[in-house]
């Protein structure tokens, strides 16, 4: 078993920009990840098997809803404390991060803005602690990049609703006690459902073959003339504004998270540097090598002074879903490139279970697509500076 020396990099003193909490916080679930994923991860992965032990710890942890106020369970937190979290999840491994992220923002975040005074107390200390597992189903078959064009719909039946549909691609699924579910009603206008595992017709069947996010669960949500009490539908919001500020948020966690992953790939490839010996001296004292390892640390550093700066922004109510998309995206294509490049200085060893990148490589490889293609956020970026809309 690979022993975990990570060694966190802080190039331009970042660190000094933090609070003590902060610090403490990050520690604590660096810790965590060194004693609870790293060793476990790798054999997780090769089984494409989710392990279904850290979402109790998780919730131990205080990594699920963080931002959440502590009457419901959360850890009323700041975002900064948050994006923290995800960055040290993640570098454990993309699909840790998933199971918070998709909990946290995509969960228990719509209930707590969305929800009624019930909901909230009903279903969000159970999320917080993990006793339950969430998801949250925007993603269909036929509608990906633009969610306007679902299909799932419900209908009045009384004092229910008769959802029917199907979700694909959901994160946490096959897990789940409950789903996030958005859907039209008979007007063709969009609602958050809150749909409950054992309600009769509505199944979640596992995703199986992927060669990313291995040790992530991921699966269908399938309604079939599902009946979903009116209570269990998000009072205050309807339309995308719901669904899209839930991904807002979600994007945030990742772009501190993928910084995670692409700092865990520099680490190991700085190391190996200096260990592995070829042509009479370690391969870092070679041009070549130095020019990857200086490139990385310069986008890794890019990356967590903008991903600093946008929490500040976070904290003080005044970020933007374009700059949140800018930053999902940067980080994504920072750890890309990360892992790609670590990945060629260890040469045939870096494909190999020993060492992370490879799983990191692959990981990031669904990370640039979901929650926003990389091509999508490019263009909301494109729209926001020039004020022309590109998707249309």
């Amino acid at each position: 078993m690979a022993q975990d020396l990570f060694q966190s990099p802080d190039y331009f003193k970042i660190d000094d920009l933090l609070t003590d909490e902060q610090k403490l916080i990050r520690e604590s679930v660096r810790s965590y990840v060194k004693k609870e994923i790293s060793p476990i991860i790798e054999d997780y992965a090769q089984r494409a098997e989710f392990p279904e032990q850290i979402v109790k710890q998780l919730g131990d942890l205080g990594c699920f809803g963080p931002t959440i106020p502590h009457e419901y369970g959360g850890g009323g937190l700041d975002y900064i404390s948050y994006g923290l979290m995800m960055q040290e999840l993640e570098r454990g491994d993309s699909g840790v991060r998933s199971t918070a992220s998709v909990q946290g923002s995509l969960v228990m975040f719509p209930i707590y803005a969305y929800g009624s005074e019930e909901q909230r107390k009903k279903f969000l200390p159970k999320l917080a602690s993990g006793e339950w597992l969430g998801c949250f189903g925007l993603t269909e078959p036929d509608h990906g990049s633009d969610p306007s064009g679902m299909l799932s719909n419900f209908k009045q039946e009384g004092d229910h609703v008769i959802l029917n549909g199907s979700k694909m691609w959901i994160s946490n699924a096959p897990f789940a006690q409950i789903a996030v579910v958005w859907a039209k009603d008979e007007a063709g206008e969009i609602h958050g459902l809150i749909v409950e595992r054992g309600m009769e017709g509505f199944t979640t069947p596992t995703t199986h073959g992927k060669w990313s996010l291995r040790a992530s669960a991921t699966g269908e949500l399938v309604f079939d003339n599902v009946k979903v009490p009116k209570e269990n539908i998000l009072p205050n919001i309807k339309g995308l504004k719901g669904p899209l500020s839930c991904l807002t948020k979600a994007r945030y966690g990742i772009a501190w998270g993928t910084i995670g992953a692409a700092m865990d790939c520099y680490d190991t490839a700085l190391r190996y540097s200096k260990e592995r010996i070829q042509f009479d001296k370690p391969i870092g004292g070679f041009q070549l090598q130095q020019k990857r390892i200086a490139e990385m640390i310069t986008e890794i550093t890019k990356a967590q002074l903008m991903n600093w700066r946008l929490g500040v922004l976070m904290n003080e109510d005044k970020a933007t879903p374009p700059q949140v998309s800018m930053a999902k995206r940067n980080g994504c294509e920072t750890a890309s490139m990360v892992a790609r490049e670590s990945r060629q200085m260890l040469g045939g060893m870096g494909i190999t279970g020993e060492y992370p990148i490879m799983r990191h490589l692959m990981n990031i490889e669904s990370v640039i697509t979901y929650e926003g293609t990389h091509d999508v956020h490019l263009l909301i970026t494109g729209m926001d500076v020039t004020g022309l809309n590109a998707f249309k």
